[in-house]
């Protein structure tokens, strides 16, 4: 039953998973776009609707745009969406709307008061990887480290993708609670639109925050397997790692003096846990006020991406790498998404750790980091990791 107050509808008899299900339906069939999200160190869920198959913008000025989401695809040539606040659902106890569009809100309050339970999609398949992709993917790093010793680039991240065939029908909400409960390190979005298709994912890595008055960016590489059983204070890094992490902390430094900002707090580098992995991270910081630079934000957002955790560096000549040699499509791996603009405040994320889901398969993205001193089958371990974070939640529905 849905029960409504004087400005805030509340949902009862209808769990989350059925609602996020619904809502899905909802956009699907409407040509709408959504995206619900869960916050790092938040218990909050928030589900935003834009009646609309989102705005295409070509260049992102945080300034100049409402409440709303972003989602961008690594490709720095392809558009951006922007994703406008019509309806908020956030989700505690119970579930409350803030209203925009007082029509199409009844719209949506009618169809999930008729929305029932669907059964159970079959059950999950067994999980492996194919011998093939091992394979491609050690003769990507092998001819990545030969152009490093060629001068080509200092550093660089090959992907690849696993698809996986099963049927998805009924499982996305399952999927995302399931993340947002493992990964409480992590920011857990799902989102749908026309252009893009459904995505998930739970990333680790902050591209870009603004909150009121103060910036802040993150340098995030490494990776380990996280062990409960030690400390994480007593870690210890390859120098490698080491060596990788530093490469995307110049990165950052780089943009600060490309714009010649030299007032910020460099905190770090430390070693933190996301979900069933640890990795190295600095963290800066920026008072907009006191350097005067109000749109930092989006200043700062040009320049980093795609960050050289994602691409390499240099930018340039490790892009057009990738581009030629990956042999697929990134589509929104290792992009960025995230809500803007609410209460002063922007959070924008590193799309890692996330899976496109279809009708009938599941693809999955990873990728790491090579340097002179990688090793193929090491970097492939790596993204065999990676990738559980999503099989894992996969398995258990």
């Amino acid at each position: 039953m849905i029960e409504r107050t004087a400005e805030k509808y509340t949902l009862k008899n209808l769990r989350l998973e059925q609602a996020l299900n619904a809502v899905l339906v909802y956009c699907e069939t409407n040509n709408f776009s959504f995206a619900a999200w869960r916050s790092t160190k938040s218990e909050q869920i928030k589900l935003m609707i834009d009646f609309s198959a989102g705005t295409p913008v070509e260049q992102i000025e945080l300034e100049n745009l409402g409440e709303g989401f972003i989602l961008s695809p690594f490709n720095i040539s392809s558009k951006k969406l922007f994703l406008k606040n019509d309806i908020l659902i956030t989700w505690s106890e119970d579930a409350s709307f803030e209203i925009n569009n007082s029509d199409k809100a009844e719209d949506l309050l009618n169809y999930l008061k008729s929305e029932k339970e669907e059964g159970k999609a079959a059950a999950s398949p067994d999980i492996s990887i194919d011998s093939q992709s091992h394979v491609d993917y050690t003769d990507l790093v092998k001819k990545s480290i030969s152009s490093i010793q060629d001068s080509v680039f200092t550093k660089v991240v090959p992907s690849r993708k696993f698809e996986l065939k099963l049927n998805t029908k009924a499982k996305s909400g399952s999927y995302f609670l399931e993340l947002s409960k493992l990964y409480a390190n992590a920011f857990v979005s799902i989102t749908y639109t026309p252009e893009f298709g459904q995505w998930m994912g739970a990333t680790p890595e902050l591209l870009i925050s603004t909150d009121k008055h103060i910036f802040r960016t993150i340098a995030l590489a490494g990776t380990q397997s996280y062990d409960e059983n030690q400390p994480l204070s007593e870690v210890a890094w390859t120098q490698k790692e080491i060596e990788e992490q530093a490469l995307v902390s110049r990165y950052i430094i780089n943009c600060f003096k490309k714009i010649r900002l030299r007032e910020f707090e460099e905190i770090g580098p430390k070693t933190v846990k996301a979900g069933n992995l640890i990795h190295l991270k600095t963290e800066y910081v920026v008072d907009m006020k006191e350097t005067n630079f109000p749109e930092l934000g989006s200043t700062m957002l040009h320049l980093l991406h795609p960050t050289s955790a994602v691409c390499g560096m240099p930018l340039e000549t490790s892009y057009d790498f990738l581009k030629k040699n990956e042999g697929y499509d990134r589509e929104l791996f290792s992009g960025f998404l995230g809500p803007i603009n609410f209460n002063n405040k922007s959070h924008l994320y590193v799309n890692l750790r996330c899976m496109k889901i279809e009708d009938d398969k599941i693809t999955l993205f990873a990728g790491a980091g090579v340097t002179e001193d990688s090793i193929p089958e090491k970097e492939w371990l790596e993204t065999e990791m990676k990738m559980k974070t999503l099989l894992n939640v996969i398995a258990k529905n």
